[in-house]
């Protein structure tokens, strides 16, 4: 999942991925570039990597407008790129990794003593990254997007799965991030205390390449 910036063409301003609000990148330049807009292409094969954005938290919210649910401080996603073509155009990539440490999550739950565990399963997963920033993620062929996630109770620990056909996100080079609001998924197994719905947000950043800031361009 990568980066996307701000274009400024013809006094239209597109959002697109990753790091500074930065005009255009000029003609010929891959989708996917480092250390800036318009700078060298991220190659075939290569990592990219980003945390949670300092001082924000990764939420799975009961309602889209509401509070309740599990919140956590630290969460990491890996990808490999794995399609980078001249820009304008769509980039994609392979995301093999996304971890939320338990450590740092909490929930306010009625009836939840803590979390126990939240597993991100079906990997890899596909994801593209258009010009525009429009950053779209999808499950293999006959698969799904699922979230696994282990509550402590009174009563024992109990097994939420929450499943999602695709999630969409938007990155933003004035900080280098990738941003979901409100992504929706649906209890597909659990007990009563796991609640119907869970809305995911959170903002990663920076997304970079070995240390390099990565950009849509």
């Amino acid at each position: 999942m990568r980066t996307r910036s701000l274009l400024a063409l013809a006094g239209t301003v597109t959002a697109l991925t990753l790091a500074a609000a930065v005009p255009a990148s000029a003609d010929g330049s891959a989708v996917l570039t480092t250390g800036s807009a318009g700078g060298p292409a991220a190659a075939v094969g290569d990592t990219l990597t980003a945390p949670l954005a300092s001082g924000t938290t990764a939420t799975l919210y009961s309602s889209a407008t509401g509070t309740s649910g599990v919140t956590c401080t630290s969460s990491q996603f890996t990808a490999a790129v794995t399609g980078n073509p001249t820009a304008p155009g769509t980039a994609t990539e392979s995301v093999t990794g996304h971890t939320f440490d338990s450590s740092s999550c909490t929930s306010n739950v009625t009836g939840v003593l803590g979390v126990g565990s939240i597993t991100v399963d079906n990997l890899p997963y596909t994801a593209t990254v258009a010009s525009d920033g429009t950053l779209t993620v999808t499950p293999a062929s006959g698969s799904t997007i699922q979230t696994t996630v282990k509550l402590r109770t009174l009563l024992g620990t109990i097994t939420c799965v929450y499943q999602a056909p695709s999630l969409t996100g938007k990155a933003d080079n004035s900080d280098s991030s990738i941003a979901f609001t409100n992504q929706q998924f649906t209890k597909s197994s659990g007990s009563s205390l796991c609640f119907a719905n869970g809305y995911f947000t959170a903002k990663y950043a920076p997304v970079t390449d070995a240390g390099a800031r990565v950009y849509v361009n």
